[in-house]
């Protein structure tokens, strides 16, 4: 088996146990944690993350956030003068962007059709690196977790240590880790 497909497997394993439900919003995140290098790889294999969360009879919700920055730049008024000095841009990053990053996420998982039975899948968070720290925008959104948020986290998972692409130091969350070495 491949890397992907144990942690297709792992996660398997993690999204059919009963589930708590009396668990803060960190405590309802799960994070597929896997190596940069297969960032292509799995997002060819996203549908199997999907197909194992229905048979295990939860519902399911995507969001992609590759184009989030895009598209929150388009909307900018002045986006053209930022390209001219993107130095003018950073103050707008953690506090607009952030709200919108957010906002995005939010959406998602207070959406009609997401339930406490339901598992919303986030892809993407590689994109936000040298505009957010993914950590900021859980920290915001995780009273808002109904099931389950799986963030499919392209670093590593290391002494309860979460690093995205591994290129910062990391931060712990309280998030169920699921890596390729747990099929060890």
């Amino acid at each position: 088996m491949g890397r992907i497909e144990d942690l297709a497997t792992s996660y398997e394993r993690n999204i059919t146990a009963p589930w708590q439900r009396n668990l803060a919003g960190a405590q309802k995140t799960i994070f597929v944690v896997y190596q940069k290098e297969d960032e292509r790889k799995l997002r060819a294999r996203i549908g199997d993350f999907e197909m194992r969360t229905r048979n295990a009879k939860h519902g399911w919700k995507f969001i992609d956030l590759t184009h989030l920055f895009s598209d929150w730049m388009s909307k900018e008024e002045y986006r053209e003068s930022y390209f001219e000095d993107p130095a003018d841009l950073k103050p707008k990053l953690g506090t607009d962007f952030l709200r919108f990053a957010c906002d995005e996420v939010r959406s998602a998982l207070t959406a009609e059709d997401v339930d406490e039975d339901t598992v919303v899948g986030v892809l993407g968070a590689a994109a936000l690196y040298g505009f957010l720290h993914i950590s900021e925008v859980l920290e915001k959104v995780t009273a808002d977790i109904r099931g389950r948020l799986l963030l499919f986290f392209p670093g590593t998972f290391e002494q309860d240590i979460y690093s995205l692409l591994g290129a910062r130091p990391g931060w712990n969350y309280l998030a169920t880790p699921i890596t390729h070495r747990q099929g060890d």
